[in-house]
């Protein structure tokens, strides 16, 4: 078996999709991404993800259509369920996870990217939901995960329509939180997942679940869970040593409890 995903472990760890020239889905891919996930999901040492394709073709381009005639009457058996399965698994990591984007992001690539906390993107980067041009729907997070970032109104307008944006147009709506020169959107990911991973590891995964909550949940609700979060995060010995670095005008040591 080819392997289609490497994993970098530590504090920042790597997950980087290797099925050239475009690292397209299969789902011998999806098999080794769900097994590359649990991995740096099980590292206490993990403290953010980066997400990347191999190259700078492309970022993942999304399905391999060469699968699809098979998939005929056995899609959701044979496909989409697996791929929600790690597709969820990749947006509830318990630390936050950076997509660096260089190429194309179409169909299910980008629908992995949406998986994300925060998608990083180079100048070249083209991005899109063109499956309706194929007769099939977005069909692993598309329709759902889209319209809860960029809004319902442009997620319609990507989706319906099925061409690409540039990475000017998806960062003008909020489908990436930076662009950056081609070729460095790794770089910048890596710089990104650092300054995570110095913070406050047990005050980070909190802040995330809450966050991924908060368009789920009544506003009361949410901050219910807000001040129970706050509450438990105060009294662990990360607080003390923020408080105490600050004070000390020194850069605080998190050990996570």
């Amino acid at each position: 078996m080819a392997r289609l995903v490497n994993v970098t472990h530590g504090a920042c760890a790597e997950i980087e999709l290797d099925n050239p020239p475009m690292n397209v889905v299969s789902r011998e891919l999806t098999e080794q991404l769900r097994a590359a996930l649990r991995a740096v999901g099980d590292d206490e040492r993990t403290r953010a993800v980066v997400l990347h394709g191999a190259g700078t073709r492309a970022f993942c381009a999304g399905s391999d259509i060469a699968e699809f005639e098979e998939l005929h009457d056995h899609v959701a058996e044979r496909k989409l369920l697996l791929e929600k399965l790690v597709y969820r698994q990749l947006a509830k990591l318990r630390v936050p996870s950076v997509a660096a984007i260089e190429g194309y992001a179409l169909g299910g690539g980008l629908e992995l990217a949406l998986c994300c906390d925060l998608r990083v993107a180079g100048d070249r980067a083209k991005l899109g939901l063109p499956e309706l041009k194929l007769g099939v729907l977005p069909g692993s997070g598309g329709t759902q995960r889209l319209p809860r970032i960029v809004g319902p109104a442009r997620a319609k307008e990507i989706i319906l329509l099925g061409e690409p944006l540039d990475a000017a147009a998806a960062l003008a709506i909020g489908l990436v939180n930076r662009v950056v020169p081609a070729g460095s959107a790794l770089t910048a990911a890596r710089e990104l997942a650092q300054t995570i991973a110095e913070r406050g590891p047990l005050a980070v995964q909190a802040a995330k679940a809450l966050i991924d909550q908060a368009a789920e949940r009544p506003l009361d609700d949410g901050l219910a869970l807000e001040l129970d979060a706050s509450e438990a995060v105060f009294a662990t010995q990360d607080a003390r040593e923020g408080a105490r670095a600050f004070l000390a005008k020194r850069p605080p040591v998190f050990g996570g409890s």
